[in-house]
């Protein structure tokens, strides 16, 4: 059998990946098609890349065949691979991006952390946490109790009407009877709990006189 340098040639190309080739005869008439598939290329337009299709008699591609396709494989290898390459870089700039991201974020987090709070914070923690007192009482089913936690509108001035609305809701919950006896208890919706500056008025949590004090 005549010895070809066919594979020689093919072997001279500079590509990466899979060249298929495909011929087909009509008559004396041969064409062939050539196409290089990469599959480390994930990018899937690399599947729009067109076959390269050429025709002629047997002698014709003999003496043309691989002058015709040598640059374009080459061309459309280095393409695969630099897109391919692309890809890889994306993703290496995302995964940077996120990381630089969660940075940022811990230090912000971190900044705010060992940032002292401002008295109107602490403030608004202290006010949080007798609300959430509050909270418990009521669902406890201690409604006269949480009434008398609920804070006086004077000392939280900017939740005076929510102070005013919680005390309302929670005295509408217990009878009339668990005030002092006597008293309507719509006088009583007007008492806020006794501080310490109280301490002289000689009356009970509920806003009843102490008998005892009248003797």
């Amino acid at each position: 059998m005549p010895v070809t340098n066919f594979f020689a040639h093919i072997a001279a190309i500079p590509f990466e990946g899979c060249l298929n080739i495909t011929v087909r005869k009509d008559g004396e008439q041969l064409t062939t098609s050539v196409l290089l598939q990469n599959d480390g290329c994930g990018d899937a337009a690399k599947n729009h890349i067109p076959p390269l299709i050429l025709k002629g008699s047997a002698k014709e591609l003999c003496e043309g065949f691989f002058d015709a396709i040598a640059t374009p494989v080459a061309e459309s290898s280095k393409l695969l691979v630099n897109m391919e390459a692309y890809l890889k870089g994306q993703e290496t700039a995302k995964k940077n991006a996120a990381m630089e991201k969660k940075k940022t974020e811990k230090a912000d987090k971190a900044a705010k952390s060992d940032k002292p709070a401002t008295p109107e914070e602490i403030k608004a923690m202290k006010y949080r946490g007798i609300m959430a007192e509050v909270d418990k009482l009521e669902q406890a089913g201690k409604f006269k109790d949480a009434w008398v936690k609920v804070p006086q509108a004077s000392e939280f001035p900017d939740k005076a009407e929510e102070i005013r609305n919680r005390r309302a809701s929670l005295s509408a919950q217990f009878s009339p009877d668990l005030f002092a006896a006597g008293q309507p208890a719509t006088e009583v919706l007007n008492v806020e709990p006794k501080t310490e500056q109280d301490a002289t008025d000689h009356t009970t949590a509920e806003g009843v006189p102490d008998e005892g004090q009248g003797q």
